[in-house]
Formats: structure tokens, sequence, C-alpha cells
């Protein structure tokens, strides 16, 4: 279920619905009341009946009430700022399943909702952002991964180790992996500016790929659990119509049990 698509159709309906008592329904209302004491008949006379008939009817008095409110939603969600959950560990350990976190739709240029036509270009993804996107092969799923490759970059990844435009990318050991992932290795990686953790298992081989260029207007895009990530090593590239925005907190955790507010941080 489109939950934008579904919010601009009920801002439209209690839109029109208000519009229309502004300029229609209102005055069709004292035009009869009016006409109702020039007449002297009871509804004119009695106060009551007056109140009765210039009350509003139920569809407008709900759609008055809800619109801004509903306005406002949209907007926030559209062009500022909109929630999601992470619902899978393809970038452990920078975010865990169960994550709350929030996405800057205002970093890469507006877009309009629903159509996601760009109407304001405002700024591009750069390497190492934590990007939304929406699923190049199902469009109506969202991903979040980290951004490689952008337009024109040359990408390989080859015996665990990335390199971008023939450089390989630093990463360092922090750790080893606990006692319940002994084969994880816990490492940090330097992109572009971007200095920020990821996993890797030894012991499992993982995708080999070659040196590929990244087209005009596409992204080359990896989770930060690199052996398991569901990602453009697989898939292929990202186009910039598909992006949704930029993740730049954590605002809650909550996999089970009460939800947490001890993890709210920026993502790095």
């Amino acid at each position: 279920m489109d939950f934008t698509l579904l919010l601009t159709v009920a801002v439209l309906v209690t839109g029109v619905i208000w519009l229309l008592e502004l300029v229609w329904w209102r005055p069709a209302r004292r035009s009869r009341l009016t006409a109702s004491v020039e007449a002297g008949t009871t509804e004119g006379a009695d106060p009551a009946a007056r109140e009765r008939a210039l009350k509003e009817p139920w569809p407008v008095d709900y759609a008055r009430s809800f619109f801004p409110v509903l306005l406002v939603v949209l907007v926030l969600r559209s062009f500022v700022v909109e929630p999601f959950q992470i619902p899978s560990g393809s970038m452990r350990p920078t975010l865990e399943v169960g994550d709350f976190i929030l996405v800057n739709k205002f970093a890469y240029g507006l877009r309009l909702p629903v159509l996601d036509t760009k109407v304001l270009d405002v700024g591009e993804p750069e390497r190492g952002d934590v990007m939304v996107f929406r699923f190049p092969n199902d469009p109506s799923v969202d991903f979040i991964k980290r951004v490689i490759g952008l337009p024109g970059d040359h990408i390989r990844y080859e015996g665990k180790q990335l390199y971008v435009n023939g450089e390989p990318v630093p990463k360092s050991l922090l750790e080893n992996g606990p006692l319940k992932a002994p084969d994880e290795r816990l490492l940090q990686e330097q992109l572009g500016e971007a200095v920020h953790p990821i996993y890797n298992n030894p012991r499992d081989p993982g995708p080999q790929m070659r040196e590929i260029t990244v087209p005009p207007g596409h992204y080359f895009m990896m989770g930060d659990n690199r052996d398991h990530s569901n990602d453009s090593r697989y898939w292929g590239f990202v186009p910039e119509e598909n992006i949704v925005g930029k993740a730049f907190a954590v605002w809650m955790h909550w996999d089970s049990g009460l939800p947490s507010f001890t993890s709210v941080r920026r993502i790095q």
C-alpha cells in the first residue's frame, strides 16, 4: 500500500470539500436563510432553526478539521523528512534490524509526491552517503544502502577489497567478531569523507566483481554488511529518479518488547 498516494488523495478530497464549502455550500445556506427571514417562515424566525440551517454537514466538519493536519504531514513527508524502519541486516553494523531512521527528502532535490518528478535541484548524492531509494527491480519496495559509486566512477570488488577509480578504499580492523558471530570481522572503512564501520566474513567468499563503470544518471550501492547484502553487485545500478533521500539519524530502535530511544544517533 502506497501511503504517500493515500495521503495525497486524502488531502485532495478534504481540500476540495472544504473549498466547495467556502465558495458554494456556505453561501447557498446563507442565501436560503436570508430568503426564509424575508419570507417570515419558522426557520427564519426561530434562532435554533437558523442555527441548524447554517450548521455545516458532518463531511464538511471533518474535512475542515483534517485538511490542515493532512496537508502539513504531506508537505513534511514529501519535502522535508520521512521516517523509515530498517527491515534487514544488510547495513549492519551502521544500522541494526529494528532501527527507525529519518530521511532528509530535501538533500537531493525537491520531488513531487506520487509522481516523484524533481522540481528543484538542491544537491547530488556523495560517495559514502547512506541513501534510501526505490528498488529498481520493484519500485514499490524501499531499499537503504551506502553510495559507493557516482556517475562515471570505476568500481571493482575483489578479495573483499573495494576499489574506486583504481584505488583501494582504505580500511582497518577494529575487532574480531563476537561469540555469537565469531566469523565476523568489524572493520573501519573510509569512503570519501565518510568514515564508517563494515562487516566482513573471511570464511565467506562472497561476490567478486570485475571493474565496471557507473553510467550517467546512476549510482552504485552496497550494504555495510558486505557479505550479507543484496545490492548493486547483484542487480546493477540505481537510476537517479529512484532516489528517495539521505538517511541522517536513528531516532528509535524497536525489534521486540518496548521501543528504545537510547540509541538515538546520527548516521555516519
